[in-house]
């Protein structure tokens, strides 16, 4: 590369640019910039710059040289590219510009900065999420704008070189990412020459086809335009209207996708251009002239009533106006033709970076909203644009977020999501077995709150499951109804195997199950729904002894229905010994960790621990079962089986600990629980075994399972969570 010879080209740009740029910034304001282009040049001369910095540098200045002439976007953000490329190429620094310019072109370097770190990262390109993330981090429209113009620049420059995988990337993204956002942005004229370039590179062939199709019906399709013309002309004269028509020929690209879509070729493609009628009119005469005109032309050639297009009274969402017609023209062949005004004409060639002087319409989507307020912003003709829009922050998806997979996928979620609606949106089976997950090498857990442009990884175990108070965690529907679904299905099979273990029990003690008694024992023990009823079986949350002398009961009181059985609650219970019962003379059972000989445990239905008064209950296939004075079951077990009653009593220390849950109420305050497990891991000789929290209008109810030692701990445990702020109360459950 001849590095001077490339400079000189650079030179012509910069020199061009200042010029145009001069006239639309403060006296001044270009020096600094002027003064670094000279230090380049120096460095040029010296052979002391590398060709990355002069692709640095050209690049700056022909994107800036698109912003300011054909864009006509004012100066600030031309400025802000080159200064961006300056700083990329060591040429300036950002505390030199900081000292240099103002805090709005600082922003807009910032912006572009983060943009273009971004950007460059090449993941996610080809995912419509990514024009949603791209312009969430941008936050001023104008950043957006300046990486277009820089697409446009690059694509102009790769069309030159045959072979470049640069320019096969820049002419794809070019087409399905940067045409679409230009066209939204009412960018007309740089969306088409971003479709033909791209299609130009991309599909060669049939870009040459359709261009030399174009240049050998030139001559014919001139005359014809010239022939539709000249009657127009003087009608219009005579009118007393001030006007330009011309004849404007379709984009290849458009004719093209226009033969897709119709699956034709094209000599039977008959709108291959379109006449356009530009008018110079007054602001308050502008709809009027257009109709008068539309009168004209109908007059002259018949109108297809079909094919009218009114976007004078209800413009385009970005700000798009003109009236269109396609009308029957000499030979036969149908003609469309635009009328528009001068004004309307520049909105149309430069979108919203040209003077506005109308209010949006009611718009259908959040850009399209956007754009409307930007469009009554700049309602104020006398104010540059970059004024108007240099506070004007972006916030149309504020309400989503966009991470990336390790493959560079790209996943939009709801803001708030957490990596657990991440990992369910992947896929089903990668959140059920969700323990956490890894943002940039660092660990972070289930309930990590997304921001945008995350890349996660998801961690999985084998061993791990859904849980319900995963309900809480998650935000999407999604999450919600697979892990509704997997708890759903666990209890049908838990239930199954519930509804087995008691069968096989029954069969053991010989005793046939009849449905409408076991109904109504389920009903008798609490349980509205069987399933839940069948879990606690499989859990051992109830004892199966329990559950046979409530169906003995219920089946002795249908056989004898005289005989009436009260269930009394544990806090009105009080034991009377049966009448041969003689308390001074009868053993006492001394539970200890030494006793041997005894086959004893700890029922779950009330988990007595150390300190508790206690009895024993002598179980009819052996065993005993010791259970807490104030258990919900003693009042039955002691009224029908008092002859199984025996005394029991605590000895010495134990070694052991028990099982012991908390129910806790309290207002559903951020941080309540948080503030309830940090106080319990604090407490020495303590262990949490698990946690579930329900929350109901503005109050959660938690059920804490603890390990402890005795009945001191637990009732220090008790006062100490009592103490926090916005418990209401707290017991054994």
């Amino acid at each position: 590369m001849d590095t001077n010879l490339k400079w000189d080209e650079i030179k012509e740009g910069f020199d061009k640019y200042v010029s145009i740029a001069e006239e639309k910034l403060p006296i001044g304001a270009l020096n600094p910039v002027r003064d670094a282009m000279n230090k380049f040049e120096e460095k040029v001369k010296s052979n002391n710059v590398s060709e990355d910095d002069i692709d640095h540098i050209e690049r700056g200045v022909q994107t800036a040289l698109i912003l300011a002439d054909e864009v006509s976007l004012g100066g600030g953000p031309s400025v802000a590219k080159i200064l961006f490329e300056m700083i990329q190429c060591g040429l300036m620094t950002e505390e030199d510009i900081a000292k240099s310019f103002p805090d709005s072109i600082v922003a807009l370097v910032h912006g572009e900065q983060k943009v273009d770190e971004f950007y460059r990262r090449r993941v996610g390109v080809e995912n419509e999420n990514f024009r949603k993330l791209l312009m969430s981090l941008a936050e001023d429209i104008r950043v957006i704008i300046i990486l277009i113009c820089e697409v446009l620049y690059l694509i102009r420059k790769y069309n030159s070189i045959e072979e470049s995988e640069d320019g096969d990337r820049v002419a794809r993204e070019a087409s399905y990412l940067f045409a679409p956002l230009a066209h939204r942005l009412g960018l007309y004229k740089v969306k088409s020459e971003l479709e033909d370039l791209s299609m130009k590179r991309l599909h060669r062939e049939t870009y040459r086809e359709i261009a030399h199709k174009l240049n050998e019906t030139k001559r014919s399709r001139d005359k014809y335009i010239a022939d539709f013309i000249n009657p127009l002309k003087q009608k219009l004269e005579d009118a007393g209207f001030k006007f330009t028509i011309k004849g404007r020929t379709k984009s290849i690209y458009s004719i093209w996708n226009k033969m897709r879509k119709q699956n034709t070729t094209f000599e039977h493609v008959y709108d291959l251009f379109a006449i356009r009628i530009i008018l110079d009119s007054e602001l308050a005469e502008e709809k009027s002239d257009c109709w008068r005109v539309y009168s004209i032309v109908t007059d002259e050639y018949q109108p297809n009533p079909k094919r009218l297009r009114d976007w004078l009274s209800i413009p385009k969402t970005n700000g798009y106006e003109s009236l269109h017609t396609t009308v029957m023209g000499p030979q036969g062949k149908w003609v469309e033709v635009q009328i528009r005004t001068e004004r309307m004409d520049e909105i149309a060639e430069k979108g919203f970076a040209a003077h506005f002087k109308y209010k949006g319409v009611k718009s259908e989507n959040m850009l399209d909203t956007w754009m409307a307020n930007v469009r009554e912003i700049l309602e104020n003709p006398d104010v540059a644009n970059e004024e108007c829009i240099s506070e004007f922050k972006m916030n149309l998806y504020d309400k989503e977020v966009f991470i990336f997979t390790p493959n560079g996928d790209l996943i939009h979620l709801p803001k708030g999501a957490t990596l657990l609606d991440f990992a369910y949106q992947i896929h089903s089976n990668l959140g059920n077995h969700c323990v956490g997950g890894k943002i940039g090498g660092k660990n972070v857990s289930i309930r990590y709150e997304v921001n945008n442009g995350d890349q996660l990884e998801v961690v999985t175990s084998a061993t791990q499951k859904p849980k319900k108070e995963w309900l809480g965690i998650v935000k999407t529907s999604k999450a919600k109804n697979r892990i509704k679904a997997f708890l759903r299905e666990e209890d049908n099979a838990n239930a199954s195997l519930g509804k087995e273990l008691l069968n096989r029990r029954f069969k053991n003690w010989k005793i046939d199950l009849e449905e409408a008694t076991l109904a109504k024992t389920i009903k008798r023990l609490g349980y509205k729904v069987a399933t839940e009823f069948y879990n606690d079986i499989v859990e051992e949350k109830i004892d199966v002894t329990r559950i046979r002398d409530v169906y003995s009961e219920i089946q002795e009181k249908d056989l004898h229905p005289g005989l009436d059985y009260e269930v009394k609650h544990a806090e009105d219970f009080e034991h009377h010994p049966n009448v041969g019962e003689d308390n001074t003379k009868e053993d006492v059972l001394t539970i200890d960790d030494n006793v041997k000989g005894i086959d004893y445990t700890l029922a779950k239905c009330c988990n007595p621990i150390y300190g508790d008064e206690i009895f024993g209950f002598i179980l009819s296939q052996g065993g005993i079962k010791i259970h807490r004075k104030d258990c919900p079951n003693a009042p039955m077990m002691i009224q029908r089986f008092g002859y199984r009653y025996i005394k029991a009593r605590w000895s010495g220390k134990q070694g052991s600990q028990y099982v012991c849950t908390l129910r806790v109420i309290g207002n559903d305050d951020l941080g309540i629980v948080t503030n309830i497990t940090s106080l319990i891991q604090k407490e020495s000789n303590i262990s949490m075994r698990s946690i579930s929290v329900d929350s109901v209008a503005g109050l959660f109810q938690g059920h804490i399972s603890l390990l402890v030692n005795d009945l001191q701990q637990v009732d220090n445990v008790i006062k100490k969570i009592k103490a926090i702020k916005g418990v209401k109360s707290v017991e054994r459950s």
